[in-house]
């Protein structure tokens, strides 16, 4: 109940405020994540990887978790074969099981429930989550629209993949940056989780519940909540990571359907009825599933 109260509740508060608003106010939630996508993320972007050191800990957060992708997105592809899905289903599947949302929901979420230092290991993660969402996220919505071409395209187009190299080269020949001008630069980052918070909580109020998949979206749950953690744990004991660093990949594996995935489904019709569902079903689930899991970490 402790944890419950002091880490989920205080960052589903801040959904509900999105929520609330969208519901009153119907805004058109567009412009408000093209500002976040192409404006703020990049900012935070870039202000991680300049102040974030390249060691052993980040060859950790990156093998784990392309490793722990490409387990899921396997498990996708051989469920998604035994129960026979079309194409648009299958890219559907797995857009919904294989990217958690890490971003909007598991910064927040990992912050209140271990403390400042563990943004150290979070950042980097959230990140690598999102450009791995942006290549093979796109590429799993645009498949059948286009395939590869669309999807290169898009990630090509996405400006926070253009930041990391400059961070990484200013922070690793020590070129700083003058200090008034770097507040600007900090407090453009720092909006983006509040401001992407909001918008998943925007997103949410425009999902419909009707003609729900139960049966798939229970798999998807199962995938998503409950095995999603159990392969997170598995693949970090290949690793000699230390503790918090473990806790802090297995907490963020175990999010929710990512948000951007529905934005990827509407884009490029990818079911995107089915993938906004599975997001909305296993957000409220999560409030459950990361309470469990939180306590056991």
């Amino acid at each position: 109940m402790t944890i419950f109260v002091e880490v989920i509740l205080p960052v589903f508060f801040i959904f509900v405020c999105g929520f609330i608003l969208q519901k009153v106010f119907r805004l058109d939630i567009k412009p408000i994540s093209t500002l976040a996508v192409y404006l703020l993320l990049p900012f935070l972007v870039f202000q991680t990887f300049y102040t974030t050191p390249l060691n052993i800990n980040f060859f950790y957060i990156t093998a784990a978790s392309v490793v722990i992708m490409v387990i899921h997105i396997l498990l996708g592809l051989v469920i998604s074969k035994s129960l026979k899905y079309d194409s648009k289903d299958k890219n559907a599947f797995l857009l919904s099981t294989v990217f958690p949302n890490s971003g909007n929901y598991g910064i927040p979420i990992i912050l209140f429930a271990f403390g400042e230092q563990s943004l150290t290991y979070a950042m980097p993660l959230m990140i690598l989550h999102t450009i791995l969402m942006s290549i093979f996220g796109v590429y799993f919505a645009a498949n059948g629209q286009g395939g590869a071409k669309i999807a290169i395209q898009t990630v090509i187009s996405q400006p926070s993949n253009w930041v990391i190299i400059p961070g990484i080269l200013m922070h690793e020949f020590q070129i700083h940056i003058p200090e008034h001008f770097y507040k600007s630069i900090e407090l453009i980052g720092n909006t983006t989780i509040p401001v992407i918070m909001v918008i998943l909580g925007m997103q949410l109020a425009n999902v419909t519940v009707r003609k729900m998949n139960w049966g798939r979206i229970s798999l998807v749950t199962f995938v998503r909540l409950i095995l999603s953690a159990f392969i997170a744990y598995g693949v970090c004991l290949f690793f000699p990571m230390n503790d918090l660093l473990r806790n802090v990949i297995l907490v963020m594996s175990a999010m929710p359907s990512a948000a951007n995935t529905t934005l990827y489904a509407i884009q490029f019709n990818a079911r995107p009825q089915f993938v906004s569902s599975s997001t909305l079903i296993t957000t409220l689930l999560s409030l459950l599933s990361l309470t469990i899991l939180l306590n056991l970490v």
